[in-house]
């Protein structure tokens, strides 16, 4: 945390920066607000991702970096948010909802089946860029215990590699 000299309170997200990722409606939202936002992507593998490091690069409390493949480095910078964003809107059960999950992470995550189904409807939701300012803003902080420790417990009983080998077994076996 401190080599990449980040706030003490922050946001948080890591992707592959991709439209169906939602990373522009993050920005908007948070270009707005004084909350400190990370983000951790491969920005420049695209078009799209150049385009968003270019327009938000000087925000002063969004603060954008390139991929992390140590995953120790990474697990502290995301251990230490206060709360982690997670936008994507195509695919499945997503590993880094899953590692925010075990982690027992506050998530705020982007309002589809998929999301809801991680987490059993246990995390916040948004819609857009409106409904995630929404959230960050009037979310009951007091509550971030909770929901971290009901997502922690979550990800621990059904996301755990022996539960899924053995599922995968019984399918094959």
């Amino acid at each position: 945390k401190k080599q990449f000299n980040l706030p003490d309170i922050y946001a948080f997200k890591v992707c592959r920066i991709e439209p169906e990722n939602n990373i522009h409606l993050v920005l908007e939202a948070f270009q707005d607000l004084t909350i400190p936002l990370v983000i951790i992507g491969n920005w420049n593998n695209s078009k799209y991702g150049r385009a968003l490091k270019s327009k938000y690069h000087s925000c002063p409390n969004i603060i954008l970096l390139d991929p992390i493949y140590n995953s120790s480095i990474l697990n502290q910078i995301r251990s230490n948010c206060f709360v982690y964003i997670h936008g994507h809107s195509a695919g499945g059960t997503n590993p880094s909802l899953v590692e925010a999950m075990y982690l027992g992470l506050p998530v705020i995550c982007f309002d589809v089946n998929f999301n809801r189904h991680t987490t059993n409807n246990e995390a916040f939701y948004f819609t857009d860029k409106d409904s995630l300012k929404e959230v960050v803003l009037n979310a009951d902080i007091e509550l971030f215990p909770k929901i971290s420790e009901r997502l922690q417990f979550i990800a621990k009983e059904k996301y755990d590699w022996k539960l899924i080998a053995n599922q995968y077994k019984k399918i094959f076996v």
